[in-house]
């Protein structure tokens, strides 16, 4: 596999993200970051840019400038990471896939589900890649859950339950912290907070693993700190395509939890268990047997498990390990593009723009849902049904 040539637009010094997709792209030595639009500080963006080794007639002050030269370039960047602020997503997005480039999206995709049914039409016309990053599908055994709910092991599913529920904004004094104050604006996050910011990752997560996409859903939201104009604390309850049934919970107010991702699915001969605190465990159990533990790089497990254990049984896996998978399959994605075959079954996992307007709509729905005192309501994009 050749080495890609990847930019960055976001992400700069400071940023929560950027440091996990330099860490993730960097790994395989697949991809070398040429190119960037780091800040939104034309002068620090330069200057980050520069430290980290870029050119710097390829440290760009903006998107526009980074576009516009990268565009007639013989050395074009192949591949470009969209970090910025939620509200930025679709229009960089959208201008970089109409040039030609393949794009990597931070999540949301967009704002608006009409913005997701066009960055979903834009990346079919261009034939490029747009993938959204649901990076948590990337940890090895979240990849051998869906692997062994795919080849029957747990048979019908019955129920999904999934959480994301942390406690970093149970403070009332965070009301004056700019970097916690903006989630709970609509004016800057949208119209969610905690559902669009973390919730839909574990909602992503039960359609990856099972296979199967919400069909329609209810939801209650809440504000527990009396200053915020959006919700810090969600429940949503689905129905999937597939006949299972869904249950999520999303909390920041949740004192005591830390990053508190899980997930459990349960079928009619068996369930798993899954907890990304303690992501090199998964806990199996058939229908009148005892909890049986599978470890992370053991012998026997799925190629889709195999392929993305990145480190000996026993030793800690990691988030940018979980994203190097992602970047690893767009990799894969791109090389087998150019070389006319097909892509690695082990490495068609790659959420795609699709997966970014079923999350935006189900935000949207979810919205309406808990304002109408959780009534059920088609969870399907329009372009989708």
């Amino acid at each position: 596999m050749r080495t890609f040539k990847w930019g960055m637009v976001g992400g700069g010094e400071g940023s929560q993200i950027g440091p996990a997709h330099r860490l993730a792209a960097g790994l395989d030595g697949t991809y070398t970051l040429v190119a960037g639009a780091l800040d939104h500080d034309p002068k620090a963006g330069k200057a980050f840019a520069k430290s980290l080794g870029i050119d710097a007639d390829r440290a760009y002050g903006d998107w526009r400038e980074m576009l516009e030269q990268e565009r007639g370039r013989d050395d074009r960047i192949d591949l470009v990471t969209v970090a910025t602020p939620n509200a930025t997503h679709f229009e960089i997005t959208k201008s970089f896939l109409e040039a030609g480039f393949h794009v990597l999206c931070e999540k949301p995709m967009t704002m608006t589900v009409e913005e997701g049914e066009e960055i979903v039409r834009v990346a079919e016309v261009a034939g490029k890649i747009c993938a959204v990053n649901y990076g948590y599908s990337g940890y090895s055994l979240v990849r051998q859950m869906k692997a062994m709910v795919a080849q029957g092991d747990l048979g019908r599913i019955r129920l999904v339950v999934t959480e994301f529920a942390h406690g970093h904004h149970a403070g009332g004094g965070d009301a004056d912290n700019p970097r916690v104050r903006w989630r709970y604006n609509p004016e800057q996050a949208g119209v969610s907070a905690q559902f669009a910011d973390c919730g839909i990752h574990a909602l992503h997560l039960a359609s990856f693993v099972t296979g199967q996409e919400v069909e329609k859903l209810s939801a209650d939201f809440v504000s527990t700190i009396p200053s915020r104009q959006l919700e810090d604390d969600a429940m949503v309850n689905f129905r999937m395509d597939g006949g299972a049934v869904g249950r999520l919970w999303t909390s920041s107010i949740a004192v005591g939890r830390m990053h508190g991702l899980t997930i459990q699915v349960f079928g009619e001969q068996g369930g798993l268990k899954w907890a990304q605190e303690q992501p090199n465990q998964l806990y199996y159990t058939e229908v009148g047997g005892r909890v049986q533990i599978i470890e992370r790089g053991e012998p026997g497990l799925s190629p889709e498990a195999n392929k993305s254990s990145r480190v000996t049984i026993g030793h800690a896996e990691g988030m940018p390990l979980a994203f190097a998978n992602i970047y690893s399959d767009i990799a894969e994605a791109i090389q087998a593009e150019e070389d006319g075959r097909d892509i690695d079954s082990s490495a068609d996992l790659i959420p795609h723009a699709k997966d970014g307007l079923r999350s935006i709509m189900a935000v949207h729905v979810a919205v309406q849902s808990a304002k109408t005192n959780g009534s059920w309501l088609d969870a399907r994009p329009p372009m989708l049904r």
